[in-house]
């Protein structure tokens, strides 16, 4: 059984607050205050190619294009936002957040001919602790915006693997490696799929799902993630 019904009522019960500062909203503010979204620690990287982003995941897999919408490590608003999506089961902020990648994603005009949004998998243990995939949250936003469809059981994850916290990239990369399978694989063939991911620190974990699409024949495969470690 999950905390979500539970967290469902203490909302409703109690004045909504902010997110970012934990201020009571007011208006027509929803989750985020006006104050904490115009100082979104936005990256900008939906807009550039060879972004710090897609430089990190070229050194494993070859991607068509890759973004992230926030910076994650030291700025506490973007913690903030993305724990509470985590860890906290907000699919309100989650839906928020994904629609604010897909406006980024069609300004941008470089991942125009995404054809499918697929999820990073959790692992069927995890999923059950947490009763919901954050992935899978920031890609119903994006399709809001995107109206590209969602395929969240086209990458499955085999194998049970401990937080890489406290790893480093060559570590991370040989804890996820061969840890995900494309259990129909015929069902992707010439698609170009956009992985969405919440956070990406080394691209270990987004490298290692890439890998699996890019070996099914005619897949080209870009990269959204809803924040990035700086």
């Amino acid at each position: 059984m999950t905390l979500a019904p539970l967290r469902d009522l203490v909302r409703l019960l109690l004045p909504a607050q902010c997110v970012g500062c934990c201020n009571v909203l007011v208006g027509s503010e929803h989750q985020l205050c006006a104050k904490c979204l115009l100082n979104l620690p936005l990256t900008h990287y939906a807009d550039y190619s060879d972004n710090t982003v897609e430089q990190q995941l070229r050194r494993w897999v070859n991607v068509e294009a890759a973004m992230a919408l926030l910076y994650f490590g030291h700025h506490e608003l973007g913690q903030r936002i993305v724990h509470d999506i985590k860890y906290h089961g907000n699919s309100t902020l989650g839906h928020l957040m994904g629609r604010q990648m897909g406006i980024a994603l069609q300004e941008s005009g470089r991942f125009g001919d995404v054809d499918l949004l697929v999820p990073v998998p959790l692992h069927w243990r995890r999923r059950l602790q947490r009763g919901y995939n954050q992935s899978l949250l920031l890609c119903e936003g994006i399709a809001q915006v995107f109206r590209t469809p969602i395929d969240s059981r086209a990458l499955r994850r085999t194998r049970y693997t401990d937080s890489q916290t406290h790893l480093g990239s060559a570590a991370r990369y040989a804890n996820v490696l061969d840890a995900f399978c494309a259990p129909h694989p015929q069902s992707l063939q010439g698609r170009h799929i956009l992985l969405v991911d919440d956070v990406m620190t080394t691209g270990a974990t987004l490298a290692a799902c890439s890998r699996v699409l890019l070996d099914i024949e005619g897949v080209r495969v870009s990269i959204a993630a809803l924040s990035v470690a700086d």
